[in-house]
């Protein structure tokens, strides 16, 4: 047996030997007598994450929202305010100085650093203990909200062992086997018997176990507050924001990062001990990935919006700790010199829909002119004729370069294309190695160091929620 395949399998034979070790894992005594928190310790935390998000992304979305509805992000006003502690965080792998997310989420989940791909891993085949297990043995409520598949790498890395970040079908068993309060995001692909390749129908299989299973918007409002929730809304990745908001079903149906983590906060504050939610904009990555500025730009709005949900809740509360930082970065945008500077990147106001809505509505029989109405529909302004055609070329041979395009657009055409009227360049498809932003508030925060390796944030968590380490 090859060994990859020895560890893929293993991952299901060890769980159970990682949940049902609570004994290494109390809380300290952070509860009086009558029920209250004594704010020693975080009652919660949550731990919001905006995948692949580059600092120019963080930028670029906070200069948008000056310049369109004069106000800061929510994530900058937390700067400006003094409300929050800010430091830098190093994001490398146990074998890359680049990151993938699986790797990346594994840093904080399993407090190690494994090889790209692996989800709390390591090179020998040993296991890392994902800290929502370690909450969940020390009584807390625990779960994870995502804009991609909830089986994808981010949430996975803090929730489950398992050799491969592809092996999404098995990862849905694990989750199911591992009982966690709230998951919610796209992926509908690896719960449907007519998708998986087993054929398992596991959205029954949930229920049959005493879930609360969603699939729209309605049914997550509807699911009974007593009951784990496993609500799966989209097949694959949920839409870009920006075309969520143009299109009324998905709106009827689909609900918005914001959504889902109010929803999941709600659900886990019902947890005397208290909860740990992950929270992830994992689209923001994706458009990196795609050189899709309206799909990047909103999409972190959207996450920005989270953060106020997360951070409206945590002022209340007076017991959470919110951690908001990101994995690694991702092709490193940013606005770059011009005269016309400030107009060109104003039609970003204009967008109504993403490069993605662009190119996977063309075909190789569109004219350069049906070419230049469709992109003039989705962002106010138009290209040329020759650019059009330039586009159209690639129709007749995909070829197009990025991670998540399997139709293989001309997506790195297309971003280096508006480029000239957006004044936003890219600098690749990928991921980098730049260190990356890391803000904290709450209980637990003073913690936080103006230097960190990611790894450190999973004692971090531990500590400042009063949770003794294995």
């Amino acid at each position: 047996m090859k060994r990859r395949q020895f560890l893929q399998q293993s991952s299901l034979a060890a769980l159970a030997a990682s949940i049902f070790a609570p004994a290494q894992l109390l809380a300290s005594g952070t509860e009086t007598k009558n029920g209250e928190w004594d704010g020693t310790t975080a009652r919660n935390i949550i731990f919001l994450v905006s995948d692949g998000m580059s600092i120019g992304t963080l930028s670029m979305t906070n200069i948008l929202l000056h310049r369109k509805e004069g106000r800061s992000s929510a994530w900058m006003e937390l700067y400006e305010q003094g409300k929050a502690k800010r430091g830098l965080m190093d994001t490398a792998s146990a074998n890359n100085l680049v990151t993938d997310s699986a790797a990346g989420s594994s840093a904080w989940g399993g407090g190690v650093r494994v090889p790209n791909g692996m989800l709390n891993v390591n090179a020998d085949g040993s296991f890392n203990t994902p800290i929502l297990q370690k909450f969940k043995a020390a009584g807390k409520a625990t779960g994870c909200v995502t804009t991609v598949p909830i089986t994808h790498a981010t949430p996975a890395g803090f929730c489950v062992n398992n050799a491969s970040r592809n092996a999404q079908p098995g990862i849905a068993e694990q989750y199911l086997q591992l009982r966690f309060d709230v998951m919610m995001g796209g992926g509908t692909e690896f719960f449907s018997a007519e998708k998986r390749p087993d054929k398992q129908d596991l959205f029954a299989k949930y229920a049959q176990a005493g879930f609360s299973v969603a699939r729209t918007k309605q049914e997550m409002l509807d699911g009974a507050a007593g009951q784990p929730l496993m609500a799966v809304f989209h097949e694959d990745a949920i839409p870009y924001s920006i075309d969520h908001i143009q299109d009324t079903e998905f709106q009827a149906t689909i609900p918005t990062l914001a959504e889902m983590t109010k929803n999941a906060i709600d659900r886990l504050n019902k947890n005397k001990k208290g909860f740990v939610l992950q929270v992830e904009g994992g689209k923001v990555d994706w458009g990196a990935h795609s050189n899709d500025l309206g799909g990047l730009v909103y999409d972190q709005v959207a996450f920005d919006e989270a953060i106020r949900v997360a951070v409206d809740f945590a002022e209340k509360d007076k017991n959470t700790l919110i951690i908001i930082t990101t994995d690694h970065g991702n092709a490193n945008p940013g606005i770059f010199g011009g005269s016309k500077d400030n107009k060109k990147f104003d039609s970003i106001f204009g967008f109504k829909h993403t490069n993605d809505w662009i190119l996977k509505g063309i075909n190789k029989d569109f004219t350069a002119s049906q070419v230049r109405e469709r992109v003039e529909a989705a962002l106010g302004f138009t290209i040329s004729p020759d650019e059009a055609r330039q586009l159209l070329g690639h129709y007749a041979r995909p070829d197009g370069e990025g991670l998540y395009n399997k139709a293989k657009l001309p997506f790195k055409e297309l971003g280096e294309m508006l480029g000239n009227y957006t004044t936003v360049r890219w600098a690749s498809m990928d991921h980098s190695g730049d260190h990356v932003e890391l803000t904290m508030l709450g209980p637990g925060s003073e913690l936080l160091k103006p230097f960190m390796k990611n790894t450190e944030l999973h004692n971090l968590m531990l500590e400042a929620a009063g949770v003794k380490k294995a």
